[in-house]
């Protein structure tokens, strides 16, 4: 797929307008704090998820107004389409080729994108919770059945835990966890099989990338950590009855603790490089290089699973890396509509041959 066109109202700090991408690299460069993000962020939203910074919905409202805009046209599926989503405080509103829908997550198969930031670079360091969000985002993008059964799980989840905190105070309840555990059990399963079969095919190809990013001297493999032992080729029944096994057993614990400690709420996946944990005995730079094979598997996978290539979005990702990573990186997207955020692009002779968007105080140029 590639971008036609964006458009923003109200947004962030930008100025009323939008950008013509070209369908290649697009360099948006100009001084920290000027709105570069901003824009990266813009483009990010139309994928159905949240802004990777984290951010809540009323940030993207201008200061002083009352709703945000943004509306992009893409190619993708062999046609022509867009898309316009509409913040009014705690309300958004999701127009798709004419049509109004329910959500953003709407637009999942149709428009794709990943997303490198400096924050990703840090992954291999990070919690679980990192992790899991990775893998998380990376299947709701894959399938929107993936993000309702996540978000099912989720609001379960939280009325077990609520029915863990009164038991506490009043044991009787204990019987009616019974209640949640079947829920739990058969969307938690859906949810493991799921990330199990992206994690071994993940593993696969940000294998392959480090291997070229190393010189071929370190092997890249990444192995799925479960609360209830359940593992690479299982199916999703077997791991239904693990899960609901292991939430039996466990259940004294979750009444003292308060909460759920079984499930996919609690589950990681461990980076190994050369057979050695990287989270223990890898440096940074081999921390990075890890970072970038799991992004660029993480495009392969999107573009094997729609038969489109995703956009490419580099949020001030080059700075932080050397001129081999930036290098790698560059030659490995090249066939990828790419948006890079940086505030000077001539050090790199790839990014002089991008279209070029200078932003000041919110105002592209």
């Amino acid at each position: 797929m590639r971008v036609t066109g964006l458009q923003f109202k109200n947004y962030r700090n930008l100025s009323d307008g939008g950008l013509t991408p070209s369908e290649n690299i697009n360099v948006i460069y100009g001084n920290n704090a000027q709105g570069k993000t901003n824009i990266i962020e813009a483009l990010w939203l139309f994928c159905g998820g949240h802004s990777f910074r984290g951010s809540k919905e009323n940030e993207f409202i201008k200061f002083g107004e009352k709703f945000a805009r943004i509306k992009a046209e893409f190619f993708s599926q062999e046609r022509e389409q867009n898309a316009e989503i509409l913040y009014t405080g705690g309300k958004k509103e999701v127009v798709i080729n004419g049509v109004k829908k329910h959500s953003s997550s709407s637009l999942i198969g149709k428009y794709t994108a990943v997303v490198f930031s400096p924050e990703n670079l840090t992954l291999v360091k990070r919690g679980p919770s990192a992790r899991r969000r990775f893998i998380d985002s990376a299947i709701c993008r894959e399938k929107f059945q993936n993000a309702v059964t996540i978000s099912k799980y989720n609001q379960t989840l939280n009325q077990r835990n609520a029915l863990l905190k009164d038991i506490f105070r009043h044991p009787e309840l204990r019987d009616m966890l019974e209640i949640w555990d079947e829920t739990i059990c058969r969307l938690g399963a859906q949810i493991i099989f799921r990330r199990l079969l992206y994690i071994d095919k993940l593993s696969e190809y940000a294998g392959d990338y480090h291997l070229g990013i190393s010189d071929n001297k370190e092997k890249l493999r990444l192995v799925y950590s479960s609360t209830c032992s359940a593992k690479s080729g299982d199916s999703e029944e077997e791991i239904y009855i693990k899960l609901k096994e292991a939430l039996k057993k466990s259940i004294d614990e979750d009444c003292r603790a308060g909460f759920t400690n079984i499930g996919p709420q609690r589950e990681d996946f461990d980076i190994f490089i050369n057979d050695k944990k990287a989270k223990v005995f890898a440096s940074q730079g081999q921390q990075r290089s890890a970072v970038l094979s799991l992004k660029l598997a993480e495009a392969k996978l999107l573009s094997d699973l729609t038969g489109e290539n995703p956009i490419i979005l580099l949020d001030d990702v080059l700075s932080e890396l050397d001129k081999k990573r930036q290098d790698f990186l560059l030659n490995k997207i090249a066939e990828y509509q790419v948006f890079i955020t940086c505030c000077d692009f001539e050090e790199n002779s790839l990014l002089q041959e991008g279209k070029k968007f200078y932003i000041e105080e919110g105002k592209i140029n």
